[in-house]
This record gives structure tokens, sequence and C-alpha cells, in this order.
């Protein structure tokens, strides 16, 4: 295969993403060439499809910070042709020609070996966004959330809460799922959330201490939000932010922390070290009910993307889009 289908993004005036034939010879620098099946769409793509955010470090580039497919050529003695592979963060689709291309040409230690019990597609299914999620939950655990209380999480309609409500439910966890689209009350609930909350609950001023309430707490969406999550939580709870849909500024008070010993915990998708994520998608294979991430996809083609790209900064994309390439 001497050329490959790609969406490439080219700054200039104007700022394009468009699908084309690329050559060999554009690919990176890597050890490991893969012949890519599946990737995904997620919020981080849709600024650099779009050109809404300054995601995109040089150009032309390939967007897409997930995929999943299988060695083609290896001089890394880690991999060899025919291994099923995952990769996500690292720059991909960012610095580095990314996963919404049928081939992509990679560091040998950016990659995570396909676990045993997901297929390829499960793994984009799961992508950044449950990857993410998962590292939220392995946070909380680690700072010892108390069972008897509520787990929160927010922009839970999304691809990050809607597995990360997955996740704590089936850990045993009463789990309350904020959202501003109110509508999607039956998906929440299909995948074990116990009560739906209206975003606006959380996104309104507050006090700077509220009722104590969660005991925990998954915040996709950063901004009023957080904001608003902060003097809800019980005495001890901690909040694992992974999110600025909501905005990048935090205007809070010192009170949730001085007062009640609140941890924020900030989670790192992207620059996670090897060995962490092993252990998450270990877990997320073992961990994460088969039928309720089924219930949380759409597949698409990459001609699809562009489209797609736009309805996911404006809120309307609900759980996870895999985009099928081989």
């Amino acid at each position: 295969m001497q050329t490959f289908k790609a969406l490439v993004v080219e700054s200039g005036d104007p700022y394009t993403a468009h699908i084309r034939q690329a050559r060999l010879d554009e690919l990176p620098p890597g050890e490991v060439l893969v012949r890519v099946a599946y990737s995904s769409l997620n919020y981080k793509d849709g600024l650099a499809i779009t050109g809404a955010g300054k995601v995109i470090r040089s150009f032309p580039m390939v967007p897409g910070i997930d995929l999943a497919g299988t060695v083609l050529e290896s001089a890394s003695p880690e991999y060899r042709p025919g291994d099923p592979v995952i990769l996500t963060g690292w720059g991909l689709g960012e610095r580095h020609w990314g996963g919404l291309a049928e081939l992509a040409r990679v560091r040998a230690e950016w990659l995570v070996p396909l676990p045993e019990g997901l297929t390829l597609k499960q793994a984009m299914g799961i992508g950044t966004a449950g990857f993410t999620a998962m590292l939220a939950v392995m946070a909380l655990e680690a700072h010892s959330i108390d069972p008897a209380k509520e787990v929160l999480v927010t922009g839970a309609a999304g691809g990050v809460g809607s597995l990360a409500v997955a996740l704590l439910a089936q850990r045993g966890y009463r789990v309350v799922a904020s959202t501003g689209r109110l509508q999607e009350e039956a998906y929440l609930k299909s995948l074990g959330a116990h009560e739906i909350l209206d975003r606006a609950a959380l996104s309104a001023p507050s006090k700077p201490l509220e009722s104590e309430r969660f005991g925990g707490a998954v915040d996709t969406v950063g901004g009023a939000v957080l904001a608003g999550v902060l003097p809800r939580m019980a005495y001890g709870g901690s909040v694992a932010a992974c999110g600025n849909a909501g905005g990048a500024r935090l205007e809070t008070t010192v009170f949730p922390f001085i007062l009640r010993g609140v941890n924020l915990l900030g989670i790192d998708s992207v620059m996670c070290p090897k060995e962490k994520r092993l252990l998450a998608w270990q877990r997320l294979a073992r961990e994460l009910p088969k039928p309720l991430l089924e219930a949380t996809l759409q597949t698409v083609s990459l001609e699809e993307v562009p489209a797609l790209a736009q309805a996911i900064l404006q809120g309307q994309v609900r759980g996870r889009v895999v985009v099928k390439l081989d």
C-alpha cells in the first residue's frame, strides 16, 4: 500500500479538514507501522478538526488521539506483524499524525497490547474517554471513597461521563449523573445511574459550602460546574477533574479544602506512564460490562467525521463515536 486514505487538516486560509490519499513517505518517524482498524472521535478531535481550539501543533496533521489496529511492520522487539495494539495520547493527532487514517507510524513505547477479552472495536469504544474514566476511578479509589456516600459524575452523557457512570455503578457505587441533556435520563439509568441531576443546579452560583452530599466525583466539565461541585463534597471527599468543556477558569474558595479536607485530583491521560496504562486497560477489559459498552457507542465512517466534529463541540453527541477504517 503506497497510498492510504486519511483525514488531513491543513492550516491556511481557510482552515480545512478533508479526506485524501496520503503517501507512506508523509508518515512521521516511528518504529511500528500499524494498519488502523478503528479510531474514535473525542472532544479534542472536534477542536482539531474544526479549528475551534489550538490543538494541532504542526501542519499538515492527521487528527485522531486514539487508534486500534494490527502491526504491519516493526523495528521493535516488543511487537511483531499481526499483533493487535492500542494507542491513546502521547500527542497523537496533535504533534504526531493520528488515528483518523488507514495507516499510522508510531513509537513502540506508546503502544499497549490489546488486552485479552477486548476486540479492536471495543477498545475504541473505550478509547481515551474510557481510559480517562478508569484513571479517574483509580484516583478516587486511592483516596478511599466512602461507599455509603453518593458519587457524582458531571457531563454524564458524554464519552468520559458515560463510561465513568458505567464503571462506578459496576463497582457498586450509588451514582448521580449530572447532565444538561435531561432527555438522556433513560440512557444514563441504563448505564447504572441512580439519579439524574440537572447541570444547572451545579453551574448556578453557590455558597462557599453547601450541604455535604458526595463522597466522590468525576468532573468532565470544569468551569462553573466544577466550582459548584466542590462546595457539595462530603468531608474528606475527592473530585477527579479531567475536562474543561465548560471552561478552563475555576472560581472557588479555599473552604472545601481547608474546612472539609476535600481533595482535587488532576487526571491526565496523555502522558500517563506505561505501567499505569497497562493496569487501567487490564481493568477496563475485566470490569466494563460489554453490553453497557455497546450501548454507549455508535460506529461511523471516516467521511462522517467532519460533521460529527461540529456536533461533539455543541454537546450533541451521546456516548462514544467509533470510526471504522478497515
